[in-house]
């Protein structure tokens, strides 16, 4: 029998059918809560109301055993989408703020000093109210709020005070020191008022949640210097990898990116050696996830020797079966960070034990991880020589070479569950 301390009321925007990275974090944690004797509840937005930039409908079969919850919401990134790009999907912000247009660098005012924390918080009164209902009617120990967006935690803030719940906040990504908020036109005012909101949910939450420590862990101790701070990636799933056995193409070498792809990535670094590679030996670069018809253009025009292939967005399960027919997956860390996150993808590249060449400082939390791979190397996107030297080593042993990684089972989707339930979850109750 479940009992109050089992109970988990989840809060989270993201949430399937919305594909991408963000939503996985806590579709795993809700389905093996589940799996290990506890009883997740998930508050999240009605599809059609949401502003999801991609779908992805196969992860519905992962937590289609978990209750949800779902609401309305009135937000105006939909209608931004719709004008700027005349689809209500294709011109939701994802990982850089466009500033070309006077129409998108005025958005990008607008959304950076008129929607704070974010342009999503007009789901926060509609959130409320479901949590409200859950928590009057049902006897439950632990709130979870997370973000992006972080408006997420304003429902925490406002019902902390008249429930006795033991409420966390999740930082998937940073909240007043994103990388791209230096694009948002953002003004000294507005800059201070994000900053006492984020330190009112830091100092009023029982305790954060993050994906990674070290700088990111010290900035937010700094807003909040008795609160209690725990890191805990994202993983890969291991059921999914050990399911999916594909073929290696011989006669060319295959290097694979999936993922979001933005102007904010050093995507070049690479592609310019593999193009002069590419005088030798066929090269072949599969692209698969978010990415620009600019980026494409530009890829297809400047590195003609690649053969390009553009398999747009694709399911969770057709990104990894991809990934395994690559003898080189490629990552590129976005510029200004380099600090922030370790992304789930790099966890599910290093489950295939296929060799990882990622552009960014060695000397990051993500660079610090991937070094333990031994076929795979974070590398700074000036050290075109270094870069050079690797594609060389891994294309002289694609047929047999393999990343191997110490301890992987540690990061899987379940194990790193139990973490949750022993650092957070039972860790408050006895706290």
């Amino acid at each position: 029998m479940i009992t109050p301390a089992q109970k988990v009321l989840i809060v989270s925007y993201y949430w399937p059918p919305a594909g991408g990275s963000g939503v996985q974090r806590w579709m795993y944690f809700a389905k093996y809560l589940k799996e290990l004797g506890w009883e997740p509840i998930v508050i999240t937005v009605e599809e059609q109301q949401a502003s999801y930039a991609v779908l992805d409908k196969s992860l519905m079969e992962e937590v289609s055993h978990i209750r949800v919850i779902r609401t309305f919401t009135s937000e105006p990134l939909k209608w931004y989408s719709f004008l700027t790009t005349g689809s209500p999907q294709k011109g939701i912000p994802q990982g850089e703020v466009k500033r070309k247009s006077l129409l998108q660098k005025l958005a990008a005012y607008i959304r950076g000093n008129y929607f704070l924390p974010d342009a999503r918080k007009g789901w926060v009164p509609f959130a409320v109210k479901a949590v409200q209902k859950v928590l009057k009617e049902e006897s439950i120990s632990h709130l979870i709020t997370t973000g992006p967006p972080h408006s997420t935690h304003l429902v925490g803030l406002q019902l902390k005070a008249e429930f006795n719940i033991n409420w966390w906040v999740d930082f998937r990504d940073p909240w007043v020191e994103l990388f791209y908020n230096t694009d948002l036109y953002r003004t000294p005012k507005t800059i201070q008022k994000d900053l006492a909101l984020e330190q009112s949910i830091l100092k009023t939450a029982n305790g954060v949640l993050t994906t990674v420590g070290g700088k990111l862990h010290n900035q937010l101790k700094a807003k909040a210097p008795k609160q209690r701070f725990v890191s805990i990636p994202n993983g890969y799933d291991a059921e999914l990898i050990k399911k999916i056995h594909v073929r290696k193409p011989k006669k060319i070498f295959h290097v694979v990116y999936t993922g979001l792809l933005t102007q904010n990535q050093s995507y070049d670094s690479v592609l310019e050696p593999l193009n002069n590679i590419a005088n030798d030996i066929p090269v072949r670069l599969s692209l698969a996830g978010s990415i620009s018809e600019e980026i494409i253009d530009h890829i297809l025009s400047k590195y003609n020797k690649i053969e390009l292939v553009f398999c747009g967005y694709v399911s969770h399960k057709e990104s990894i079966k991809l990934m395994k027919t690559a003898h080189l997956l490629l990552n590129f860390i976005f510029i200004g960070a380099q600090s922030q996150m370790i992304s789930g993808k790099i966890l599910e590249y290093m489950a295939t034990s296929i060799p990882i060449l990622s552009i960014g400082s060695p000397n990051s939390d993500a660079g610090k991880f991937i070094k333990k791979g031994s076929a795979s190397k974070m590398i700074e996107a000036t050290n075109s020589s270094e870069i050079l030297a690797f594609l060389k080593e891994i294309i002289n042993t694609k047929e047999t070479k393999q990343n191997q990684f110490l301890d992987l089972d540690n990061w899987s989707r379940k194990a790193l569950t139990k973490r949750l339930i022993n650092e957070v979850l039972k860790a408050e109750l006895t706290g």
